[in-house]
């Protein structure tokens, strides 16, 4: 049974494979007499989602066909060449050029999860009694598709990690329309956050402190569902690796599923293809 259908990670996985290029059918790194075949990136990449969607170990994970060594060889290999947020970038592109980003509405929000064996990212959790944590901040278009990701210590607060966050959603996506309109929740009424906003010609909805959220809930909604649809992957929930560019890359990943979820789910009211899903809900 794989851990995502085959309709997100036959995609995902193509544009990975040529990322990679051509590869050779043995090691070079193996001395003379001891050359084995190399393990097929599909088989690890394979093992690599369902280590991100289940959360488990890579020991708990690996089979007799992929060790949990080479797991991680593979995916620190594929790390150190940022290839995950060069996948992402191709989802947003593909969901762009079928459906359309609705860049006009954009939402910002944190998300804090648990960071047991600390790292490069982690910190103590104020909403957990100071264990270790990581925060991640998203910005998203108006349904909700993920744009830009960054990562940090729980303890940080969201209104710093507001800069970076855009512009790594500008990296993503390139050019944005004219004052598009930034929802904030009340932890960025301030005026750093107003500072930053203006510095990137948009136009800020900011809650204000003090009054209950139902009331001024605006359209920063979607975010928060987004939040929730990338706490469904276990290593984002509960994050296990040190280092930081294994943490940027499995976020990125989380965050190319989301948007090729999305994709498909409205790609369906608009478009007919032969081998479409049949269900609305695809896990």
């Amino acid at each position: 049974m794989p851990a995502v259908p085959s309709c997100l990670i036959d995609p995902v996985f193509a544009e990975l494979e040529v990322l990679l290029g051509v590869q050779p059918e043995f090691s070079p790194n193996h001395p003379w007499g001891c050359h084995r075949r190399r393990i097929s990136h599909r088989v690890v990449f394979e093992h690599i989602v369902a280590a991100m969607v289940h959360g488990s170990g890579y020991e708990i994970v690996a089979s007799v066909g992929c060790s949990d060594r080479t797991i991680r060889r593979r995916l620190k290999e594929w790390a150190d060449k940022g290839l995950g947020q060069k996948i992402h970038q191709i989802a947003l592109a593909a969901y762009d050029k079928i459906v359309g980003l609705e860049l006009s509405d954009l939402a910002t929000d944190g998300c804090i999860t648990k960071a047991p064996c600390g790292g490069d990212k982690a910190g103590p959790s104020p909403v957990d009694r100071r264990k270790g944590g990581l925060k991640r901040s998203a910005t998203t278009d108006a349904k909700g598709v993920p744009l830009g990701i960054v990562s940090a210590g729980a303890n940080r607060h969201d209104s710093p990690l507001l800069g970076p966050t855009i512009e790594d959603m500008k990296r993503q996506v390139g050019a944005l329309p004219n004052t598009p309109v930034m929802h904030l929740d009340s932890g960025y009424d301030g005026q750093p956050s107003r500072a930053i906003l203006a510095d990137h010609n948009m136009i800020g909805e900011i809650a204000k402190k003090g009054i209950p959220s139902p009331i001024q809930i605006g359209k920063r909604w979607v975010v928060e569902r987004t939040h929730s649809w990338m706490n469904g992957f276990g290593k984002l929930r509960r994050f296990t690796d040190k280092r930081r560019v294994i943490v940027e890359f499995y976020l990125n990943l989380a965050a190319a599923l989301t948007v090729l979820r999305r994709l498909i789910n409205r790609a369906r009211t608009q478009y007919r293809w032969p081998t479409r899903p049949t269900t609305r809900r695809l896990r």
